[in-house]
Formats: C-alpha cells, sequence, structure tokens
C-alpha cells in the first residue's frame, strides 16, 4: 500500500505508469521497469541520449575542410565554400563569416590573416617603412600593380608580399623634398 503523498502515489496519480524503476549503471545504456495500473509490466532498454551541446557538434569533417579553406579564404569566403559544398553547421544552418569566426575560435584555428603573416607577408605601413615611403605611395603602388597584396579578411585589409628594396620600379621619383625646395617670395596683392 502507498501513503498519500509518497512520490510512488503521485506518479499514480497523474498518469499511466504507477511505479518506475531507473537503473543507472556507468554504461550507455538506461533500464526502465514500468509498471501501469492494474498491475501488467514491461521492461525498457534505452540508449542514454547525448547531451545537447553534443548534437550541436560541427561535424569533424567539416572543421577539416574548414581549416584546409582557410589556408586561401577569409571567414566569409570559406563559409561561402563550406555552404557550396554542402556542409552544415552544428545546429544545420547555412555558415556565415561569423560562425566560421566562431568556430575558428572555438577550435584554435588560425586566421587567413594569421596564416598569411606566418608566410612572411607584411601590413601597409611595414611595407612602407621596409620601402622607405608614405603609406600613401604603398597603395598607389599596389593600384598600378607594382606591388602584390592578397586581402587578409573581411574588411579588406592588405597583406603585401615582402618588397625588393632593390627593385628600381619602387624609386621615390617625386621630385626633392620641401625642405630643398626653393622659396618663393609673395607679391603683394596676391598672384602676378
Amino acid at each position: 500500500m502507498v501513503r498519500p503523498g509518497h512520490p510512488a502515489a503521485r506518479a499514480q496519480a497523474h498518469g499511466p505508469a504507477a511505479h518506475r524503476r531507473r537503473h543507472h549503471d556507468q554504461t550507455d545504456r538506461i533500464h526502465l521497469d514500468v509498471r501501469f495500473r492494474g498491475g501488467q509490466t514491461t521492461s525498457l532498454d534505452i540508449p542514454i541520449p547525448s547531451p545537447s551541446w553534443q548534437l550541436r557538434q560541427t561535424r569533424p569533417e567539416t572543421l577539416a575542410t574548414l581549416d584546409q579553406l582557410l589556408e586561401d579564404h577569409t571567414d566569409a569566403q570559406a563559409a561561402a565554400a563550406l555552404n557550396t559544398a554542402g556542409h552544415r553547421s552544428g545546429e544545420g544552418k547555412p555558415f556565415t563569416g561569423r560562425i566560421v569566426l566562431e568556430l575558428r575560435r572555438s577550435h584554435h584555428l588560425p586566421s587567413h590573416a594569421d596564416r598569411l603573416r606566418a608566410r612572411g607577408l607584411l601590413t601597409l605601413t611595414e611595407t612602407a617603412s621596409r620601402l622607405g615611403v608614405h603609406t600613401s605611395t604603398i597603395k598607389a603602388w599596389r593600384r598600378a600593380g607594382l606591388l602584390t597584396a592578397h586581402q587578409a579578411n573581411d574588411k579588406n585589409t592588405p597583406l603585401f608580399d615582402p618588397p625588393d628594396p632593390a627593385d628600381p620600379r619602387l624609386a621615390k621619383r617625386q621630385g626633392s623634398k620641401l625642405t630643398r625646395r626653393v622659396h618663393t617670395a609673395t607679391t603683394p596683392g596676391g598672384a602676378v
């Protein structure tokens, strides 16, 4: 006889299962003995469900593909390539640049920019310093095709192949410095 207020009495009052026993050993299965109203019993042996975080994990093959894509692609470009190849995130969603960023950070994958820097590519400022010119000159030389740059991230930040300082095409040709120019006297009343 079950006392009123006992958990078994509440189970009997609220559902078809009058009594449940759960045996949980150090295995990957759950064994349930269920007794229904009227005395009929049955046993169930079910697998332990995976934790929800584990169900949302991105597949290892997708992570390996992402790692390869980051050699030559930014986050958004890698996301587009993964989507084109039919890959989906752990939640079954199409990849975005933000999802790729979060995957890179959580799995400690170097970014495309980090990989380019590891290959020896230089920033705009480093390239200008190496050649002894202003950064605007580097931008002009890049537009003219004298320097090779690679898109390092989704913000279009360029990283440059190390230039050869001895390359004659990269010589400053704008005339003398302002300090060496001859000063011209101004005329009273403005231009002549």
